[in-house]
């Protein structure tokens, strides 16, 4: 198993753990459902995409009989997705406690790196289960 699969796999449980812990402090303290937010994306960016990610890069090129297109751009997205989110989670908080225009900026560029890392993920699987073009004919 390729490294960055493993570390998309661990960081998927990972978040699973914290937006679970999360939970259950929103449902103890009903004050916090501000950070519903955030509890969502640890789950949805964090915990499934994460674990799609991992199992995708692992499974799908070996189901078509293939390499993976760039493991370079794979280890690359994963540091991307993972900074991105964290950053995007940790500013958004911080606009929750106390709300700033820079705080949304930085939520929101992040969001888009994060957007951004979604892109290569799209190309690599792309690049590696479609059909080469065709040589031209002469």
């Amino acid at each position: 198993m390729d490294r960055f699969v493993k570390n998309f796999i661990i960081m998927s449980i990972v978040y699973l753990a914290v937006s679970t812990i999360l939970g259950i402090v929103m449902l103890h303290h009903p004050q916090t459902l501000s950070f519903k937010f955030v509890h969502s994306h640890l789950n949805m960016l964090g915990w499934v995409s994460m674990m799609i990610y991992g199992v995708g890069y692992h499974i799908l090129p070996k189901f078509a009989g293939k390499f993976l297109k760039s493991p370079k751009l794979a280890e690359l997205q994963f540091w991307i997705a993972n900074a991105s989110l964290i950053v995007m989670l940790l500013f958004y908080s911080m606009n929750v406690l106390s709300p700033t225009s820079s705080y949304i900026t930085i939520a929101t560029l992040a969001g888009i790196a994060h957007a951004f890392s979604i892109g290569i993920f799209f190309y690599n699987m792309l690049a590696t289960l479609l059909p080469a073009a065709p040589p031209p004919q002469r």
